[in-house]
């Protein structure tokens, strides 16, 4: 448990051979990590009050069954509107980077999806999330075996315009990694809330959705820092033994 000291800073530990200089710049961080939280508060309540979002056509999108032990047809299809499970529910969507010109999924993408599957359901107390590909459902399902995906609702974009029309792909097919929000009025419209991209400015290329990460959290608290780690759909000898996963499938980085 932290604790104050007489001179109203906050212990960390109960060690009792901190250096006066360690002491000092653990503080000083200690504030700056107090100030990032209360930034990204003010980030989060900016974007809560972006204004209403435009009306959306009702994607229709491909689904197979929930179970990926079961077989993958039949393959039937369900709108965008048909996503919200109940009024008032915001619907979250990740754009998987796989089909079309992305002719294998995106190693960073998957790193991305690990994490929601496994906290898939405390993100099913509030919010409705689900993965769309422009791969068809079958290699999207493939794939989604190999990671264990199996707290997911995992849809393909079909011929639909709906990744397009969220710029994460391009009239070439060229796809991009997207987080986008949605939100459905009492008429049952369906409106655009919000949208990300990991490329934030022309020199700021991969950190436009860093929160949804956890990895990089981790390792952003070591020595180290993330150094120049990016995720591989399998590690092998990378990682040492003692860290190394069972399946070469399961880890990232």
């Amino acid at each position: 448990m932290s604790h104050a000291s007489p001179d109203r800073t906050y212990r960390q530990t109960n060690l009792r051979n901190e250096s006066e200089e360690y002491l000092a710049k653990r503080e000083e961080l200690r504030l700056a990590e107090i100030e990032l939280m209360k930034h990204r508060e003010r980030v989060a309540a900016l974007r809560r009050t972006l204004p209403q979002g435009a009306a959306l056509p009702d994607y229709e999108f491909l689904e197979a069954a929930n179970d990926l032990h079961r077989s993958d047809e039949p393959i039937r299809t369900v709108k965008l509107s048909q996503l919200f499970t109940a009024a008032g529910r915001p619907l979250v969507i990740y754009h998987l980077m796989y089909g079309k010109k992305q002719v294998k999924p995106c190693p960073m993408c998957t790193m991305w999806i690990d994490g929601a599957n496994g906290i898939a359901q405390h993100i099913a107390q509030n919010v409705d999330f689900a993965v769309v590909a422009a791969a068809d459902p079958n290699s999207l399902r493939d794939h989604a075996r190999t990671r264990g995906w199996n707290n997911l609702r995992l849809l393909s974009a079909g011929s639909s315009t709906f990744k397009y029309d969220m710029a994460s792909e391009d009239a070439d097919g060229e796809q991009d990694s997207t987080v986008s929000v949605f939100t459905k009025d009492a008429d049952h419209t369906v409106r655009h809330f919000y949208s990300a991209h990991p490329r934030m400015s022309p020199d700021i290329q991969e950190r436009g959705i860093d929160l949804l990460a956890p990895v990089w959290h981790f390792m952003d608290l070591t020595p180290q820092g993330r150094g120049d780690c990016y995720a591989s759909l399998a590690y092998g000898a990378k990682a040492p033994s003692h860290a190394r996963p069972a399946d070469p499938h399961a880890g990232c980085c």
